[in-house]
């Protein structure tokens, strides 16, 4: 696939037409745009009042068609695909402030991006939800280079024990001022808390949107 042909991708969105802004988010590498995790912060969100709009990229568009599964798209592919995205907003609705993120790969690919967009398309920020800061096992195979340059205000959200990056492991990584890296308890990736722990994933699912909310409105008043 050549970056001059991707095809369109599917979109949902919730929320207000009239909000004062939208969040466009991408799913992580194993599960679409409407998966559990995906509808309950993007419902979440809307209900606070932001439009929020998912997308897929083009090889998760394709098993949706095929029911067969395959790997990502290459970086480039998801990178133009996000890019694409943001340009079909700043066509419908040019003058309402944008923010990008997404879940796990879908925030690392927005985080890749959110300095160029800021300048290029004025995405005010970026909002990570399970950011992959290594694969699972991999520890020293860091993917963190551009978050310790980043001059754009972006927020991840991280589960405590997210084998991508657990708490003792991310305290230690040297990120810029601009990133700002806030806690769910006992979270895995997707945030699911342990049984002992006393929390469920619903309230944890919820305390996501409550930080995702204070992070959108504190970079709309600054």
């Amino acid at each position: 696939m050549t970056l001059e042909a991707l095809p369109p991708v599917p979109r949902l969105i919730d929320g207000p037409d009239d909000a004062t802004a939208t969040v466009l988010l991408a799913h992580g590498a194993g599960a679409p745009m409407d998966s559990p995790f995906m509808a309950a912060i993007a419902g979440g969100l809307a209900e606070k009042g932001w439009r929020v709009v998912r997308f897929e990229f083009p090889y998760m568009a394709r098993m949706r068609e095929t029911g067969r599964r395959q790997g990502p798209d290459r970086m480039p592919v998801l990178q133009e695909t996000f890019r694409d995205q943001v340009r079909l907003e700043r066509v419908e609705w040019p003058e309402r402030p944008l923010f990008i993120g997404g879940k796990s790969m879908g925030g690392r690919v927005a985080s890749l991006l959110i300095d160029e967009l800021a300048v290029s398309g004025g995405v005010k920020g970026c909002l990570c939800l399970g950011y992959p800061f290594h694969p699972p096992g991999k520890p020293l195979t860091l993917r963190t280079e551009h978050l310790a340059a980043l001059q754009t205000p972006t927020l991840i959200l991280q589960g405590e024990r997210d084998t991508f990056g657990k708490r003792e492991e991310v305290e230690s990584y040297a990120l810029s001022p601009r990133v700002q890296v806030e806690w769910i308890p006992s979270g895995d990736h997707s945030f699911k808390p342990t049984k002992s722990s006393g929390l469920s994933e619903a309230g944890n699912w919820a305390m996501t949107v409550a930080l995702g909310d204070q992070f959108l409105r504190q970079q709309l008043s600054s």
